[in-house]
Order: C-alpha cells, then structure tokens, then sequence
C-alpha cells in the first residue's frame, strides 16, 4: 500500500505525502480545538468563584475562537509535509499571517465589546456617548490596521493607499458633513456631560426625561407620553434646562389686597406669612414684603425656597401655602383685591361726580 501511494502522484505530489499532511491537519485541528474547550472550561471554573470581570471577559474572548480559522491553521501546518514549490512557502507565510491576524482582531474586538458593555451597565445612569464613542473609534482603528497590515504582507504600498484614502475621506466628510456634526456633538455631549440618561430636561417647546443618547440622535420622553427624537447638533444649539440637576427650587409669588386695610393690618401680614411657610414643612423662608401699589391692589411679594427639587412636593407645599394665606387674610379682616376701574364724570356745573368703581364680583 505505501509504495503505491509513494508511485502514485497528485499535483505532483506522492499521495503519500497528501495522507501525511491531511492527518497532521486533522491532528493539529483536534489538538488547537481541544487545548481552547479545556482552557474555556477551567478558566470558566475559576471565574465563577471570583467577583471580577476581567477572568469573565477573557472566558468570553476565547469562546470567540473561530473553528474555522483553527481548521486553516491546522490546514497550514499540514503542508508542511507538502513537499510544495518554494515559491510556495511564501505565500504560506502570507496566509500564516492572514490568519493570526484576523483571530487576533476578533479577539481584540470581542475584548472592545465586552469592555464597552461593562462601562455602560457600570454608568447605566450617566452618559454613554464618550463610552460607545470611545468603542466606535478603537474598533476603526482595530480593523483599519489589521487591513493596512495585510496589504503591506502582500507587497501592496500602503503609503500611496494611504493617501488616497486621505483623499477619499475629505470627498467622504464633505458629503456626510451633516452627520459628523452629529456625531461630534455627541461626543461634546458625553464630554461635557450636560445632562445625562434619567435627567428631566426642557429645551424650547420641549420637555421631557433623557431616555437615550446615541451618536446621532437623543430621545426623549415628554410629559405628554410621546418619544421626542431630536439631532444631538440641533439640541446643543438650544438652551438646555436641566432640572434633574436642582437641589433647590426658589419661588416667587404674589398676592393683592384691596385699598381699604389699613396700614397696622398690612404690617403684619408679612410675619404671618412667614409663619405659614415654615409650617408647610421642607421649605427654607427669604422675604416677604410689601412691594407696591398697584393699579388695582396692595402688591405683596413673597420668596421661599422647597429644599426638595421634586415638582409634586412643590406643588403641595404651595397649595398648603396658598390656603394659609387665604385664612390668615381672614383672620386679618382683610381682603383680596379684585381688578376695578374708578370712573369720574363732568357734570355741566363743572363738579364731579364719582361713580361706583367697577370691578369683577
């Protein structure tokens, strides 16, 4: 059997030596695939007893091994045996290379992917946009090299590609300029951070809570219940309002009474008002006073402050306000001022005559 196999030639080559190099191509297959499944399953093992990521990551890396390139690695070093043309072993080298190097680029861009979804779920209430950015650019690069590397193996001079992808790209950023913008806006966006995923923000006629914010685009979730989906260009051009970001919120508010009180009644009405803020709970008093007169009223203005952003607490405490106002002006014999218009007519004789005021009842 073996001198007919060493008679016997295909391509040139005894089929003898064909069985040598498909046995070591199927020995060297089983032995790369069984030290990465053995590998695999012990460090599997030794990851689930620790609290890391880093041991999980590079489990997850080698389930990224591809069968198929093992099987061309295996294939590779079964010519070996291959008693090939030397112009051969050249171009094997060249493929020796193509293979490393397109598994060494899958495992380095899995590792970008798995980095890139721990940063994330690490800062799920933050921005996302340098993280994703940061993984779009190490990506490029990854497989920009891997090609320029490959192009070079080849003899192809990179050097003149180079510059007229240089080239291609100013034609390509000059026709995509609109999404660039974008896309740098994004990235001033997780830069600068001025707001973040969760944070209530208004912008024009919009507002509404951050749901998400991508390279392009951010949406939001407006009071209403609909999706907003802006540009992020477009919303950096608004003057943004952050309310997520408030510690506390200030209020001014004003009331009128009518003409008739007297001065000692209106003197103390800015003590009682005080009083009736600081009874409503979770608010810090500034002033009260008695700002002017007004066309209709006796202007009183005061500010406070509700130590707890929270819109709802705000509106609680200012109902809680606004009764307590009612009954101290009550209690006060006083009253609210309504709008009313005092109205003068000329009689014949050249005396007035001073008609009722007008007003709202």
């Amino acid at each position: 059997m073996k001198s007919w196999l060493d008679l016997n030639f295909f391509l040139g080559i005894p089929a003898s030596r064909w069985c040598y190099a498909l046995a070591a191509t199927a020995v060297i297959y089983l032995v790369l695939s069984t030290t990465i499944r053995v590998a695999v399953k012990r460090l599997d093992a030794w990851s689930s007893r620790t609290s890391t990521w880093v041991d999980d990551a590079l489990v997850d890396v080698l389930r990224s091994t591809r069968a198929f390139l093992l099987l061309a690695a295996a294939t590779l070093a079964g010519t070996q045996f291959l008693a090939l043309p030397e112009i051969w072993g050249s171009r094997i080298d060249k493929l020796w290379f193509l293979v490393v190097g397109i598994q060494v680029a899958l495992w380095l861009n899995r590792s970008v992917g798995l980095w890139t979804h721990h940063r994330v779920r690490a800062t799920l209430a933050q921005n996302p946009v340098l993280t994703t950015m940061t993984a779009w650019v190490l990506r490029a690069v990854l497989w920009s090299i891997l090609l320029l590397a490959v192009l070079a193996n080849m003899g192809v001079n990179i050097t003149a590609f180079v510059a007229s992808l240089g080239v291609g790209g100013v034609a390509v950023a000059l026709a995509v300029q609109s999404i660039l913008s974008d896309l740098f806006a994004s990235l001033a966006i997780g830069l600068d951070k001025p707001f973040e995923i969760g944070d209530f923000i208004t912008f024009g006629d919009v507002a509404g809570s951050v749901e998400y914010i991508g390279l392009k685009t951010t949406r939001i979730r407006s009071i209403s219940g609909q999706e907003i989906i802006c540009s992020n260009t477009a919303l950096l051009k608004n003057v943004i309002n952050n309310y997520k970001r408030m510690t506390e919120r200030r209020i001014v508010f004003t009331f009128g009474l009518r003409y008739d009180a007297t001065p000692e009644q209106l003197r103390r009405v800015p003590e009682r008002v005080r009083a009736v803020i600081e009874a409503a709970g979770a608010t810090r008093f500034d002033r009260a006073h008695f700002k002017g007169f007004g066309a209709s009223d006796l202007t009183f203005e005061v500010v406070y402050y509700v130590t707890d952003p929270g819109y709802n607490l705000y509106m609680d405490i200012q109902q809680k306000i606004n009764l307590g106002v009612m009954e101290l002006i009550r209690d006060l014999d006083l009253g609210f001022a309504l709008p009313s218009r005092t109205i003068y007519v000329a009689q014949p004789t050249g005396e007035r005559e001073t008609v009722e005021p007008l007003g709202a009842h």
